[in-house]
């Protein structure tokens, strides 16, 4: 595997630079203000009423590399990121639990997954928009990144009590789905996702597709 070589003198650093991941050292200079999965960043986030950025990746990840290029790396992107929500990166492979809680929350609302795994929370962690890779352009039947962050923005300033209402509802119904007896299993209660899912993103422009088109990713067996 080629080992990606840091800049000797860096315009960016954020929290990431004190992580021992690879795949958190790898963005540990983008512009993006980057904290790792931890109470620093929950506490940032509950104080500035903020919703919370979760991207969840690891270092050979194809499309990773891609949104971190795309996205990640760009002056303008981070700019939005920064001002509007507290953004956390999350190597898979160093928390696999954390991947575990919020890719059953993504293949319950879209349909797929994968990675980069993108999440919106509210600030005491429950989701409420989730997908993959989102392109700088309107394509693949999604909305560009930075539409993406602006529209989530924008409700959540509009009504953010109701859609950490909606996302309370999603968590307790992904709860109950774990709780179910294995010898007995039982459906998730997708009408539950699908309305919640819709009351969120009604703001969204469905003729741009949505959420849940992007490149999909088998999960490892």
């Amino acid at each position: 595997m080629a080992v990606e070589i840091q800049p000797a003198n860096p315009a960016h650093t954020n929290q990431l630079a004190r992580e021992k991941s690879p795949y958190l050292l790898q963005h540990a200079h983008n512009p993006v203000d980057w904290y790792p999965w931890g109470e620093e960043a929950f506490a940032k986030a509950r104080r500035e009423n903020k919703p919370i950025f979760l991207s969840i990746g690891y270092s050979t990840c194809h499309w990773c590399h891609v949104m971190a290029h795309e996205s990640f790396e760009d002056e303008a992107t981070a700019a939005i990121m920064n001002r509007e929500f507290v953004n956390i990166k999350v190597d898979r492979e160093e928390r696999p639990d954390v991947d575990r809680v919020y890719m059953t929350f993504v293949q319950a609302t879209t349909g797929g997954g994968g990675w980069p795994m993108s999440v919106w929370l509210t600030p005491d962690l429950k989701p409420f928009v989730g997908g993959t890779y989102f392109p700088t352009e309107d394509r693949y039947g999604q909305p560009a990144f930075k539409k993406v962050l602006e529209r989530i923005a924008a409700s959540w300033k509009q009504d953010h009590e109701k859609i950490a209402e909606q996302g309370s509802k999603i968590v307790e119904a992904l709860r109950e789905s774990q709780d179910a007896q294995p010898e007995a299993p039982t459906k998730i209660d997708t009408q539950l996702f699908q309305t919640a899912y819709e009351q969120l993103s009604r703001s969204f422009d469905d003729k741009e597709g949505g959420f849940g088109t992007a490149p999909k990713f088998p999960r490892p067996v």
